[in-house]
């Protein structure tokens, strides 16, 4: 498996998309950047190194806007809108300072209570049931209530909704994810119209206010990509961080109890999760806007590389025994959020959730249990995002 060798990540089938990281160290064994292709994304460059993913995603000749591949003409476009992710300094900063203001310390603060109501809602309503998907009943509901609150998403969309994100990253679907993204795209043009006539005391209504009433204010285009984005990384990311973190702590029950004796723990428990099953496995596609050396292996201009997080926080030369879970490692320079000027605007709300969600399960649960075989959990098909489809468990 040299760095030249095409590799067909969709033909390991469910395997590799149930546990990746074989894999991704049996291609680092042999360099950190290696040549594959899936039946969504077609050929790309994959980075699984974490000296080489940091340095690839802090050079500025990797761009994050399509324009420089050279598939651009028949890749389209961008699919919804255009938001922080799909663009560049200085119009990155532009786009994520609007929104900065809703993700400081301050208002994150703000926020923990209400994010203490909805977990105990959510326990109160669980646990007569005995039984639960935990995805479903519990790591789901909590960040989506969360962010669609924050945005003004009505209640009844919101299962609508993730219904076809879940369809748009399935990369063994290219034809379904595509019509998903469709049904995403004129969903949500809808209601920034509707916020746009009828503005109410949340995100989205002050995102989509008219655009050319202020030089500062977000194009249509813009409006649309930001409600995407924060729509979907506000909640996803977050939920997928619960039902890996429970099923990582549930799986290792010394470190389930050592967490348990002592809360103390609790943010280095979040970051070693984040750490050892990180909600995004791959960041979004960079684009080579000259010839680029990456690990060695020089890279044409228009090219598009990925660098893969969950493998750069896996990668032993930064982490001693990094498929050992332990709560109490050194976790600095993991790449769960990403790295440079593009690092994940949501990561402190998503580490308070996840603070505050573990904290109110595990303590109303003392005897929560997996109610499955965990080597027969499926993983979602997403080179992207990694999440569970269903975590069952017991409560007692």
């Amino acid at each position: 498996m040299t760095p030249t060798d095409l590799a067909d990540l969709s033909a390991y089938g469910q395997s590799f998309v149930d546990n990746p990281y074989p894999v991704y160290e049996r291609m680092r064994a042999h360099g950190p950047v290696h040549r594959v292709r899936t039946a969504a994304s077609g050929e790309f460059w994959l980075v699984v190194g974490h000296e080489e993913g940091r340095a690839a995603l802090a050079d500025p000749r990797l761009s994050n806007d399509i324009r420089h591949s050279a598939a651009w003409q028949d890749d389209g476009g961008n699919s919804i809108g255009l938001n922080m992710v799909q663009t560049d300094p200085p119009q990155h900063t532009r786009l994520r300072k609007l929104v900065a203001k809703d993700f400081t310390p301050r208002r994150i603060a703000e926020l923990r209570p209400r994010v203490q109501r909805i977990a105990d809602e959510l326990v109160d309503a669980m646990l007569p049931l005995g039984r639960v998907d935990l995805v479903e009943a519990f790591a789901l509901p909590l960040p989506l209530a969360v962010i669609c609150e924050l945005l003004g998403v009505p209640d009844g969309d919101r299962k609508t909704f993730h219904g076809w994100y879940l369809e748009s990253t399935d990369f063994t679907r290219p034809e379904a994810a595509q019509a998903a993204a469709g049904a995403m795209t004129g969903y949500l043009a809808g209601l920034v119209d509707d916020k746009r006539r009828e503005p109410g005391a949340d995100l989205l209504s002050a995102l989509a206010g008219d655009p050319d009433a202020d030089e500062d204010r977000l194009s249509a285009e813009e409006t649309l990509g930001m409600a995407f984005l924060l729509l979907v990384a506000g909640y996803e990311t977050a939920a997928n961080l619960l039902s890996s973190g429970a099923l990582a702590l549930l799986r290792h029950p010394d470190q389930l109890a050592a967490l348990r004796g002592d809360w103390s723990l609790l943010g280095n428990a979040v970051e070693e999760m984040l750490r050892y099953e990180g909600p995004v496995e791959t960041a979004a596609f960079r684009y080579t806007k000259e010839p680029v050396t990456i690990g060695g292996t020089t890279l044409d201009r228009g090219e598009s590389v990925a660098v893969v997080l969950g493998a750069a926080s896996r990668d032993p030369r930064r982490f001693a025994e990094p498929d050992r879970f332990d709560i109490r490692r050194e976790t600095r320079g993991h790449m769960a959020f990403g790295y440079g000027v593009h690092h994940c605007l949501g990561a402190p709300l998503a580490r308070m959730q996840g603070a505050v969600a573990f904290r109110t399960l595990l303590e109303r649960c003392p005897g929560l249990a997996l109610d499955a075989d965990p080597e027969g959990l499926v993983w979602r098909p997403s080179l992207m995002l990694r999440g569970l489809h269903h975590l069952p468990v017991v409560l007692r």
